[in-house]
């Protein structure tokens, strides 16, 4: 009896024992613990392996001349690792989990999925290097910014190649101040598809592809006491034999305390079309895209964190769509601007990323006699968003699992 009541007694101090041990784990369940580190307590020691799970989803409710169309959507969906295998090498994937794998007749030989797949070596006195499929140096605080924190983007950046592979050179003048000089191919997939080449049986291209389809930018990166900061550049990009593209973007950032601004200026002149919205109005010009457009595009944003948890936005944006030269019975000129008018409020529970939204997203398009007269009329779009933005730390840990207890 006695054994049988001692045995008893052992099994409720282990089941106690257990009962305290999970307990314990579940008040260390800390915000600032990753996913790996709450499921296995076991902690990071080295920054060589990272992985991240990027996502924004909601609830959109569409409209445009009445109600359109309400449904759940994932708009971001994106699996990311990336990390520092010494001092000097470093790497980094990301790829879109919602999009296509099909890398057939692009010219790197990668699908679109793959926003970023590379690896970055320190050379020492400022300089470094990052080789491989990576984000365009282009200017601009939004452009910079993480997708899954965008609700919408411009007209601009929404109908450009963002990804491409290639090499960037990066100086840092000092720790405030940074130039980066960048080379990549101009475009991801084969030149017929990016610029709408279509040529009857027996006839030639008007246009043909250059020998040397490259994108160069000259990118600088400023911060002025954390108060003002800078990211601006200039591109060429080589759309085809002798015809070529200019790109400037300029994005200007001001942070004061509970309040943060920004504003970029783009503009982009494209001896072909490549954006396609110009061909949208104009229709094709000698077997492919429209021939001279030009764009401009003006946005800001203003946020206000009027408590520890919440912040209030309102977003604006200005794009013009112009041809600037004429082009047979097609005038020079504006064809059409598109405005952006955003408002919304978000909700951060945690000392992390993770915060709840709710949006209004307005959108304008008016367009010039010269474009109704090519059967164009003005139209607006309007949605109203409730959802999530998440960067997920799915793994902050070392290489090998030899450091497991």
């Amino acid at each position: 009896m006695i054994k049988k009541l001692t045995f008893i007694l052992l099994i409720a101090g282990c089941a106690q024992g257990m009962y305290a041990q999970n307990t314990e784990k579940s008040e260390k369940f800390l915000e600032n613990k990753t996913l790996f580190e709450e499921l296995t307590n076991v902690k990071k020691k080295q920054d060589k392996f990272n992985l991240f799970l990027n996502m924004q989803g909601s609830f959109d409710a569409n409209f445009r001349d009445g109600f359109e169309e309400g449904a759940f959507k994932m708009r971001q969906l994106r699996i990311e690792a990336k990390g520092n295998i010494n001092n000097w090498l470093s790497y980094r994937y990301r790829q879109r989990l919602n999009r296509s794998n099909d890398s057939s007749g692009n010219i790197d030989n990668l699908p679109t999925s793959i926003d970023i797949a590379g690896i970055g070596v320190k050379l020492g006195k400022g300089f470094s290097i990052f080789a491989g499929k990576q984000c365009a140096a282009y200017g601009g605080i939004e452009f910079d910014l993480n997708p899954i924190e965008i609700y919408e983007y411009s007209d601009m950046i929404e109908n450009m190649s963002n990804f491409m592979t290639g090499l960037n050179i990066g100086y840092d003048i000092n720790s405030n101040q940074q130039l980066n000089l960048q080379i990549l191919d101009s475009r991801n997939g084969s030149f017929s598809k990016t610029y709408g080449v279509e040529t009857e049986d027996g006839e030639l291209p008007t246009i043909e592809s250059g020998k040397l389809p490259l994108v160069y930018t000259l990118n600088w990166n400023g911060n002025f006491n954390d108060v003002f900061k800078t990211r601006w550049s200039a591109s060429v990009m080589n759309e085809a034999k002798d015809r070529n593209m200019y790109y400037y973007a300029f994005g200007n950032e001001l942070n004061l305390n509970k309040f943060n601004m920004f504003l970029d200026f783009m503009y982009s002149r494209e001896s072909i079309d490549r954006k396609g919205i110009m061909t949208g109005i104009t229709g094709s010009m000698e077997g492919h895209n429209a021939s001279d457009a030009g764009y401009f595009s003006m946005v800001t944003k203003l946020n206000y964190r009027f408590l520890p948890k919440w912040n209030a936005f309102v977003k604006g944006m200005y794009e013009t769509a112009s041809l600037t030269k004429q082009q047979g019975d097609l005038e020079k000129g504006k064809y059409r601007t598109a405005w952006g008018y955003f408002a919304g409020v978000e909700f951060y529970p945690m000392d992390t990323n993770l915060h709840f939204f709710l949006t209004y997203v307005g959108r304008s398009y008016d367009f010039t006699a010269r474009a109704k007269a090519l059967g164009q009329e003005n139209y607006s779009t309007n949605r109203v968003s409730v959802g999530f933005i998440y960067q997920l730390r799915l793994s902050y840990y070392s290489w090998g699992f030899n450091n497991l207890p």
